[in-house]
């Protein structure tokens, strides 16, 4: 047989590769508004950089009549590339294979894909759109999904993992984008749930539309499962890529340095009257953090789960950094039972990946209520003080007005490692509010002034000057220097470039015991 035949055949055999379940179906998948497994590559990656492999990879099952249905790469393209020059691993699931379902091939082929990325130290991103399991493979489709749920988790805090949910996610499949550092979905084609509506109906008699029990919507607001909700792919692809330029490829390696024209010691005269005199007046943390970050770029996490919290990306003198900061406008910026899972969760991806922490702190203390009680806000409110604690990359704190109580000492105060803790000259640092203080403290006093209300005035302006004054806490060392709030910026700046080569340690152990 000569070379010249078997090239042709090749080249057959790609063609058809390319054309994954064939025109048909890539026509099904585009009437539904949704990309092909290799036109969400393309947007993805740096072009002409995509390598694929295991191509020519088919199932073995012969149950079911499945062995006439083979096709070439089993209904998912793995591969690698570059984003913005930088390697990057990717799978994407083939919705118009077999629906995209999972059996033993196509787990293999996503395996040997993690552990190549984790061996060479670079980013794994999952395009998700599966039916799920492969039902005609029996176990051996479970057995596939037990085998990437493993490499999930050991690749977790090695590598950065993202998870783009790009149509249906549902039953086991959901558990791998759960173990992943970011989850992305698209509004009205994108669905996570471990038992659908029809099942939800028949065993529990709720009646409840995808949308409602598994779309971005519900994931991004109520449930927290996704990070980013996207109206659609290319906007979510195109989200991908930005979040990627913030993240280093691996755990031993920091984030990429990104020059920028924005001045390092650029003030901002506006932020001297931004508090307002009043403590029972709101203002806008993200007229704080667009003010001081390069170019005021900042890239949200999370955007709309636990809004009295923000956590996000953004870059200070070229560094990328973590932004977590309260959120007054918000519930006063209160700590609730959400909003300590997702600043926990993201100050140990932050730690995870060396990548430097920056708390804005307005904290008027933890969320009462029965329903916080009732939810666990001890031991969820807990998450967010370990993982401070835990943390060794550079930390920095600048707290703008309220730190309250045992939330003062959860959001990156000095005494759980913080490195630098700047206060503005609006700061209140106590125990509690001043009036508050002042209620307990000076109840008997109150009962017996003739003019109440100017007595209880007095008194709190007396307490908030010997307690809670910024220049209190500066005096004890809690407090590194009281400053200008239009300084900020240099200030954050001077401050992590002093810390850049930082170096800190926990003690040797197994692992902790995070109390989840």
């Amino acid at each position: 047989m000569s070379t010249l035949h078997e090239i042709e055949k090749l080249k057959q055999l790609q063609k058809e590769a390319l054309l994954g379940g064939g025109e048909e179906r890539i026509k099904d998948q585009h009437e539904k508004g949704k990309l092909t497994a290799r036109e969400r590559i393309e947007l993805l990656l740096d072009a002409g950089s995509f390598t694929e492999l295991g191509g020519f990879v088919t199932h073995r099952c012969t149950h079911f009549g499945m062995e006439k249905k083979k096709y070439l790469g089993d209904g998912v393209v793995t591969g690698y590339g570059t984003v913005a020059g930088r390697l990057v691993y990717v799978f994407a699931q083939d919705f118009t294979v077999v629906g995209g379902t999972l059996g033993h091939a196509f787990a293999e082929k996503v395996c040997r894909l993690m552990e190549m990325a984790m061996r060479n130290g670079a980013p794994l991103i999952g395009l998700n759109d599966s039916g799920g399991a492969r039902i005609q493979e029996g176990v051996e489709s479970l057995a596939g999904y037990a085998d990437i749920f493993l490499r999930n988790t050991l690749a977790s805090g090695v590598i950065p993992q993202i998870s783009v949910v790009l149509g249906p996610c549902a039953g086991g499949a959901v558990y791998s984008p759960a173990l992943t550092d970011f989850i992305f979905m698209v509004d009205k084609t994108s669905y996570m749930f471990i038992t659908g509506p029809e099942v939800v109906k028949a065993t529990t008699f709720e009646e409840v539309t995808k949308e409602d029990l598994g779309g971005p919507q519900t994931h991004s607001t109520r449930s927290g499962v996704c990070h980013f909700a996207m109206p659609d792919e290319k906007c979510c692809i195109e989200m991908v890529r930005e979040l990627l330029s913030y993240l280093p490829q691996n755990n031993m390696e920091d984030p990429p340095f990104v020059p920028t024209d924005d001045r390092p010691d650029r003030p901002d005269d506006s932020l001297n009257a931004l508090v307002p005199d009043s403590a029972k007046e709101s203002y806008d943390m993200y007229q704080v953090i667009r003010s001081v970050v390069d170019d005021h770029q900042f890239l949200e996490v999370h955007a709309n789960y636990a809004r009295n919290i923000i956590v996000g990306f953004a870059r200070l003198g070229g560094r990328s950094v973590g932004i977590v900061a309260n959120q007054p406008m918000v519930q006063a910026g209160c700590l609730d039972i959400d909003a300590s899972k997702k600043g926990a969760r993201f100050v140990r991806f932050c730690d995870a990946f060396n990548i430097p922490i920056v708390t804005f702190e307005d904290v008027p203390g933890f969320l009462p209520g029965t329903a916080q009680e009732f939810g666990g806000i001890i031991v969820h409110g807990a998450k967010l003080i370990y993982a401070y604690c835990e943390a060794t990359v550079p930390r920095v704190t600048v707290i703008t007005r309220k730190a309250y109580g045992g939330a003062y000492c959860v959001m990156n105060s000095k005494h759980v490692r913080c490195d630098i803790n700047y206060a503005w000259p609006s700061a209140e640092i106590a125990v509690m509010g001043p009036d508050g203080a002042v209620n307990i403290v000076f109840r008997k006093e109150l009962s017996q002034a003739a003019d109440r209300e100017e007595a209880r005035k007095k008194l709190t302006d007396e307490y908030r000057e010997k307690f809670a004054s910024p220049y209190i806490a500066a005096e004890l060392g809690y407090v590194d220097e009281v400053i200008e709030p239009r300084t900020t910026r240099a200030k954050l700046i001077k401050a992590l470039d002093m810390l850049k080569n930082k170096r800190d340690t926990n003690p040797p152990k197994k692992h902790g015991n995070i109390p989840l």
